[in-house]
């Protein structure tokens, strides 16, 4: 069996999601440490073009967006499940709002002047202004915006108001009585204000949302070891993709494997990665691609989030 190879950086929010996921299903991986901003010649090879952060590998197979992450992680350890029976539409509904509107309130909130000058208080100028830039460049050219940040302020207490209520009145110690993707995804964007002594209140001065964000992150993010980017590079070039799904979809907009097509995110860094594909699910898009540093790869995205247009 390949191993887990999850390529991130220690400060991105959506690696802390996916991190919190290995935690949670109480997974071993491999750590490959990306840059924060482009270029990231080493991930590219792997993703052919996609650039957001975390990305997953396993052998010749790569997988982008937490929310199919987590659908992978899920059939690679079924327990503890992150779509308990019976709760698999309210938890991933629930954990798709999360990581668009929370996250969105939560980006504005932490990049607000006064924050941000702690945040990047000891980085040079140089540094800064390329971060910023290429944050510029990653919301561009898709249906994301940026939150005012009076807006972001103005409607940050009544979410937190409303999951303070849901959790006084919970009876278990999760959003939805047994821990699931929903704890996960709403996690993270707390992780992240969490981060500064400027956003920290907002999360802290909550008491049981406070209490539940401790045992979210008590979860932990499993056992892992350091690799290099190029040894997760060879990987791929030594490695078969896995089997295709076996489900049978009749793809609404008429595509077909065998079709070459382009894939992107549709809200932000919706830079196109090019192939052929391979599958249509409910669920997922796999497209096949072929790099000469990575090799044969077969590079898996969600159905929700991303278009998919002829090429």
């Amino acid at each position: 069996m390949s191993e887990l190879i999850l390529h991130h950086y220690p400060t991105s929010p959506f690696a802390e999601k996916a991190r919190l996921l290995l935690g949670f299903k109480g997974l071993s991986w491999r750590s490959v440490k990306i840059p924060p901003v482009m270029p990231k010649p080493d991930l590219t090879a792997l993703t052919g073009g996609y650039r957001k952060t975390p990305v997953l590998q396993i052998g010749a197979d790569i997988y982008c967006d937490t929310a199919l992450i987590a659908r992978r992680l899920e059939q690679e350890k079924a327990s503890p499940a992150l779509f308990p029976e019976g709760q698999e539409m309210i938890s991933a509904t629930f954990a798709a709002w999360v990581d668009s509107v929370v996250f969105q309130h939560a980006v504005t909130l932490v990049f607000q002047p006064e924050s941000a000058a702690v945040r990047f208080g000891k980085l040079p100028p140089d540094v800064v202004k390329a971060f910023l830039a290429d944050r510029a460049g990653l919301f561009s050219g898709g249906n994301a915006s940026r939150l005012p940040l009076e807006v972001a302020k103005h409607q940050w207490p009544t979410i937190m108001a409303r999951l303070e209520q849901q959790l006084q009145r919970e009876p278990g110690d999760f959003l939805f009585g047994e821990p699931s993707i929903a704890d996960i995804a709403l996690a993270h964007p707390l992780w992240f204000l969490k981060g500064t002594p400027v956003t920290a209140p907002l999360v802290d001065e909550y008491p049981a949302v406070s209490a539940w964000l401790a045992r979210v992150l008590g979860f932990g993010h499993g056992s892992f070891t350091e690799m290099s980017a190029e040894e997760a590079l060879e990987v791929s070039r030594s490695a078969t993709p896995a089997p295709l799904p076996d489900e049978q979809l009749v793809d609404p907009n008429g595509f077909t494997a065998g079709q070459q097509v382009v894939i992107a995110a549709t809200d932000y860094g919706v830079d196109p990665v090019a192939g052929e594909l391979l599958f249509a699910g409910t669920e997922e898009l796999i497209l096949r691609r072929e790099d000469p540093r990575a090799g044969v790869a077969h590079v898996h995205f969600p159905r929700l989030g991303f278009r998919i247009q002829p090429q």
